[in-house]
């Protein structure tokens, strides 16, 4: 037996020998001591950071409680910290985050008699839903909500919000009649702002389904209350309706419109908001204010990108530590519990049978809670470093597709159709893999034109400066190549060439591809400054690019020096 395995045999027979020794009469399990107490002193410090608006700290606070909180005895305390989280997940766009959150309220809406509890749960889930674009589900946790014993001005605003979402599925004569009917009730018509939201919404379904003049009317009346309150949300959102309102008719008036949307929305810094505004002001430019506003539009995009990224980390990351936490308390209270429930089964037996049992008892428990513990661990941490490997493959992709679309807007004609066309499709592409996390998607879509995709993506390198050489691309029959590997060299190429753009300062960049012994071989050259490979500062794109060859069963060697240029040669069997 190892000596540590004795100790704890050894500290064990003392420490019951001692205990049965004692004459204690009493050796009634303790009752569980009450956390409501400590409950309410943590949702008053999470309270406290919500209402000031710093949610990271009010997240962590609302997780504590949910973690100590009975949610059968405390049920209020337990379902409202829930929807408080997820609502900060909503905030920070992480919408699957925050349904996977408020879904953990769902089965404990039963224990409670609070309709307002209910209520915030289903609104929650179903913004989620609609920011995700289900909007059949959306629909139905609205009309869950309208199915609540609940105040007037809680009917409406579900009512209204199923308005929205017909308005969203292009429902727009469905959509109007909910919203004609709102306007008619004293609690819509008393409240100014919600007034005017919903007399936006019916001017543009009037303009939606060609009634231009009621369309204009509403516009109108909407902005006028709008204006009197100053809100700039509110006065982007009008804006932004009147810019698509004249865009055919009046264009230079639409184009003014979509202007102040954009300030509107800048003064409160609403991305999402601002993104729309700058993609109708770049559908309707052209020249340099294009180029301007498209790389003003890429660079919002990516900062929105890494913040909802870092949101989405941060609160992850605040769920693992709680959960194994919780896991290695649970483990000590139970072995405790356990130890306790084995001493008073033995209180009437002799002492040597009892330390006997006892101690192997205690030995299993230690033994199973230990492997319990450490597969748990084990399994936490896999799925947290799965989670972050994969966001950040999925930053790192769409990063060099973000570079790439700024390199084309800087060194383009934009002037040329064409070449609007391009920049306006990929600046659609980036948006739409940004507008919702839980469908994002960074494969790259080839279709018969893989050689003219490929060309366009390393050619789009190009500057005055810089020269790029591309050889015998068009010798290699690309149709009897899989998808993958295809998608692998896209990828290998473009994060050598950012690289390339990033660090190197060359002039001339030359790309050979060949066919050798059933292999496809592609040599890069550029006579850059070149780098010490031991002292790398770019090492994590190197490490990408070796284990995406490596995964298509390919083979790379990495040549460089400090002023001698940048090659890379790497090779891969054609079945």
């Amino acid at each position: 037996m190892k000596p540590h395995i004795m100790r704890l045999f050894i500290y064990l027979f003392l420490a019951f020998f001692a205990f049965v020794s004692c004459q204690q009469k009493s050796k009634n399990i303790t009752t569980k001591k009450s956390t409501k107490p400590e409950v309410e002193k943590l949702i008053g410090i999470a309270d406290r950071f919500y209402d000031t608006k710093k949610f990271d700290s009010a997240f962590y606070y609302y997780n504590k409680v949910k973690f100590i909180c009975n949610p059968k005895t405390d049920v209020e305390n337990y379902v409202r910290s829930l929807n408080r989280m997820a609502d900060i997940q909503q905030s920070q766009w992480d919408y699957t985050g925050s349904e996977s959150t408020v879904i953990e309220a769902l089965k404990y809406l039963q224990y409670t008699k609070s309709h307002d509890l209910a209520w915030n749960t289903y609104i929650t889930l179903s913004i989620n839903y609609l920011n995700t674009y289900d909007y059949k589900k959306a629909i139905l946790y609205n009309q869950k909500a309208l199915g609540l014993k609940i105040k007037p001005w809680q009917k409406l605003a579900a009512q209204n919000n199923i308005a929205v979402i017909l308005m969203e599925e292009e429902k727009y004569y469905e959509s109007l009649d909910i919203f004609l009917s709102l306007i008619k009730k004293k609690e819509v018509t008393n409240d100014d702002r919600f007034y005017a939201k919903v007399m936006d919404n019916i001017g543009f379904c009037y303009f939606k389904i060609n009634n231009l003049k009621e369309a204009i009317d509403s516009f109108n009346q909407s902005l006028e209350i709008r204006q009197k309150g100053k809100w700039s949300f509110d006065l982007g959102k009008s804006y932004l309706h009147f810019a698509k309102y004249y865009e055919k008719i009046n264009p230079a008036l639409a184009k003014r419109y979509m202007l102040i949307s954009y300030e509107q929305f800048s003064i409160i810094n609403n991305a999402d908001e601002r993104l729309s505004a700058l993609k109708l002001i770049i559908k309707n430019s052209s020249g340099e204010e294009l180029k301007k506003h498209s790389i003003i539009y890429v660079n919002l995009v990516d900062s929105i990108f890494e913040a909802k990224q870092k949101a989405k980390n941060q609160f992850a990351k605040i769920k693992y530590d709680s959960k194994k936490e919780k896991n290695e308390n649970l483990i000590l209270k139970t072995y405790k519990a356990e130890n306790e429930l084995q001493l008073e089964k033995q209180k009437n037996r002799n002492i040597v049978s009892y330390v006997v049992i006892a101690l192997s008892l205690s030995l299993l428990t230690i033994l199973y809670f230990y492997l319990t513990l450490r597969g748990n661990r084990e399994k936490i941490e896999a799925t947290y470093n799965s989670e972050t490997r994969f966001a950040k493959k999925l930053h790192d992709e769409l990063a060099n597709d973000i570079y790439h679309t700024m390199a084309f807007a800087e060194n383009k004609n934009l002037a040329l159709a064409e070449n609007k066309a391009k920049l306006l499709n990929n600046l659609d592409a980036i948006y739409s893999r940004t507008s919702d996390m839980s469908k994002e998607n960074c494969a790259i879509i080839f279709d018969k034109n893989y050689i003219l995709v490929l060309r366009e993506m390393i050619a789009g390198f190009g500057t005055p400066k810089i020269s790029v050489i591309i050889n015998k691309l068009g010798s290699i029959n690309w149709h009897d190549i899989e998808k993958n590997t295809k998608t692998t060299i896209y990828r290998v190429l473009q994060e050598l060439l950012v690289n390339m753009k990033k660090h190197s300062n060359a002039s001339i960049v030359e790309i050979n591809f060949k066919i050798s012994d059933e292999s496809i071989i592609i040599n890069y050259t550029d006579n850059g400054k070149g780098v010490d490979l031991n002292s790398i500062t770019f090492k994590n794109g190197l490490h990408n690019v070796e284990n995406r060859i490596l995964n298509i069963h390919g083979e790379i060697n990495i040549d460089s020096a400090p002023h001698k240029g940048f090659k890379v040669f790497f090779k891969f069997p054609l079945q």
